[in-house]
């Protein structure tokens, strides 16, 4: 399985590590960059791993920047995309089970490369329940507007 991934400058180095790390456990990854800590714009990069995962190209993709939540933001204005910022294994676990989030955020000022490792390895291995949080997610796509 291909994972989408992007970072702004402050998700970089973050970024990186997890491409390393994700390639030494056989996950393939379509890297969207930044691919320099030179100044980035988070919402660039949100929408290329957003749009990506939306249209099927991967299944799941990865955000880093300082906080998580710029690139979440970002991210979920890409009808399709279901972006979750976990700071800790419980929520990344939660957000797959029953939120079908397609998308994780993290931040990278906020957790460190191993913390990371954990709640991706969570995130990409938890599967959907469906039952009850299927209507859920359904009402959450009804939200979304007709046009992007």
């Amino acid at each position: 399985m291909k994972i989408a991934l992007g970072a702004d400058h402050a998700g970089y180095a973050l970024k990186e590590h997890l491409r390393s790390w994700l390639a030494e456990r056989g996950w393939g990854v379509q890297d969207f960059g930044t691919f320099s800590a030179e100044p980035a714009d988070y919402p660039d990069l949100a929408e290329a791993v957003a749009r990506s995962v939306a249209r099927g190209e991967e299944p799941l993709g990865i955000l880093v920047c300082g906080s998580g939540t710029g690139m979440a933001i970002a991210a979920n204005k890409i009808r399709g995309a279901r972006a979750a910022n976990c700071f800790d294994i419980t929520s990344a676990r939660l957000a797959r089970a029953h939120n079908d989030a397609n998308v994780l955020a993290l931040g990278s000022r906020l957790i460190g490369q191993g913390l990371a490792e954990e709640i991706a390895e969570t995130f990409l291995s938890t599967p959907f329940e469906g039952g009850r949080h299927a209507r859920r997610v359904g009402k959450i796509s009804a939200l979304e507007p007709d046009s992007e």
